[in-house]
């Protein structure tokens, strides 16, 4: 696995999410049927949220985005995206682990929703998400916390992520 580092997104970040994110999603909405180059767009740029979100950059590139926004009862794993090459590299699944364990500190569980099809369910559910609900588009998914011995932290805690703190990769 490639090093990776989460940090702050911006609002600038904009354009190149909206763009990486239409060319990550097409083949899945285009087998759904639902693939409009200008709504994929738009629903990013609508629920945006800079606060929220972390660009994901690997050996110092740009490659990705996730968010993980507060609920009431959860936090929503949200506008989870890696660029194509780095797709089934182990990055996916080390940054969800990250986040992950930052929930479980918090006693929150997650809250995501992954396109009908889509092999990002198998990474969710290799992380402990299960069905809650599901439409001919999604699949709505929760993973409850899981007890940690660990003190709660505040959500600015997640920031950049230096290669010390984050898992081996398995084989």
């Amino acid at each position: 696995m490639r090093e990776w580092v989460l940090r702050a997104a911006e609002a600038d970040d904009i354009e190149q999410l909206v763009e990486m994110r239409a060319v990550v999603m097409r083949a899945d909405l285009e087998r759904l049927g639902r693939f409009d180059p200008q709504r994929v767009r738009r629903r990013l740029r609508d629920a945006y949220e800079p606060e929220h979100s972390w660009i994901i950059e690997v050996d110092g590139e740009f490659a990705g985005c996730v968010a993980l926004r507060p609920a009431p009862d959860a936090y929503w794993l949200e506008h989870f995206f890696l660029a194509p090459h780095l797709q089934g590299s182990g990055t996916g699944g080390a940054v969800v682990a990250h986040l992950l364990e930052r929930c479980d500190r918090e006693g929150v569980p997650v809250r995501l929703n992954v396109l009908q099809g889509s092999a990002a369910r198998r990474l969710y559910e290799r992380h402990g998400f299960v069905t809650e609900s599901e439409d001919p588009v999604d699949v709505f998914m929760v993973r409850p916390a899981r007890p940690t011995p660990s003190a709660a932290i505040g959500p600015a805690a997640v920031g950049p992520v230096p290669a010390s703190a984050r898992p081996a990769p398995t084989p």
